[in-house]
């Protein structure tokens, strides 16, 4: 247990609390980002933006960029593998005031990594100090960066990268502790964040299998990291930071989310999102995110079925009157 402690800065980035939200593709949007901060995270990224696609000016990529003043500290993540190109971009993404420039070095997405970006990164070390140096030189933010534990298992290299990136110029790394070939298993190695921890003098942020409190109290346990990061164990689950922030810092004992408090939290959720995104791409995006709460809960696998199918936020709110609470 590790109880009060400062505030754990990224350059000159003040971050309180105990864990943070992962740049999550598709998921990690402005809603849910906003949620997560209301619930204890103490920092949340964007989801990841094509560097390339920022400077060729797409709508889309401009659109992912957004941040809002109730989410702060708060990061963009960027994805390339071209320096020049990379920093450009970062520097297009200052005007959305970003408190942090984050870098995707784990990506193991084949659309991806298949391009030279993400986790393939992790193949050229000298390339990822590049991208990093050329960054750093171009925005006045810091510059994180978030990486796998290496390609593959013959080419475990994070602690020679995270090296390699904060003599370029990184104020922080969080570390996923897999192999890009393992994609999301077998369980992650925390020893490689442990050996990362020891290797550098920059904060270093643990992330892959925070699923409960529990789990985040390990990592730092077993780690000695400064931060965890949670991804997918936020899924349907945005309270968990409340409960890390309970557990770890000695607060009021965080009760059990009820049945009826889980249903109202996912009511505010996509109302917010269906604010942000318009009734009918936020309630297709709602799908999935419905699908994620209900689960656990009584009848969920016949709950997830019916959220495949809504349309409108009504057919949201007829769904939850269904639910025994």
């Amino acid at each position: 247990m590790i109880g009060k402690r400062d505030k754990m800065k990224i350059g000159n980035v003040e971050i309180t609390g105990y864990a943070a939200l992962a740049p999550m593709a598709g998921v990690a949007d402005r809603a849910f980002r906003e949620l997560c901060v209301d619930f204890g995270a103490g920092y949340v990224i964007g989801e990841m933006v094509s560097a390339k696609g920022i400077t060729y000016n797409s709508e889309k990529s401009f659109e992912l960029l957004e941040l809002s003043q109730k989410e702060r500290p708060a990061a963009v993540q960027l994805f390339g593998y071209e320096p020049d190109v990379m920093a450009r971009a970062a520097v297009l993404a200052m005007k959305y005031s970003p408190d942090i420039i984050d870098i995707n070095m784990g990506c193991p997405a084949p659309k991806i990594a298949g391009n030279g970006s993400g986790s393939a990164l992790m193949k050229s070390p000298q390339l990822c100090g590049e991208i990093v140096k050329a960054v750093s030189e171009a925005v006045d933010v810091p510059v994180t960066v978030k990486m796998r534990k290496g390609w593959d298992s013959n080419s475990v290299n994070a602690v020679e990268v995270a090296k390699i990136c904060e003599q370029a110029g990184a104020k922080a790394v969080t570390i996923h502790g897999r192999t890009r070939a393992q994609q999301y298993n077998p369980p992650a190695d925390r020893n490689i964040i442990r050996e990362v921890k020891k290797a550098v003098n920059i904060p270093v942020i643990g992330n892959g299998d925070i699923n409960t409190a529990q789990d985040a109290a390990d990592m730092y346990e077993q780690t000695g990291c400064d931060f965890v990061m949670v991804g997918r164990g936020a899924l349907g689950n945005p309270w968990i930071f409340r409960e890390i922030n309970s557990l770890l810092g000695f607060d009021r004992p965080s009760l059990p989310v009820s049945s009826a408090e889980r249903i109202s939290i996912l009511i505010r959720h996509i109302q917010t999102l269906c604010e942000y995104r318009g009734e009918s791409t936020g309630m297709r995006e709602a799908r999935k995110h419905a699908a994620w709460y209900f689960k656990g809960m009584r009848d969920a696998a016949s709950l997830r079925r019916k959220a495949g199918t809504l349309e409108k936020f009504d057919d949201l709110i007829e769904l939850c009157k269904l639910i025994e609470i």
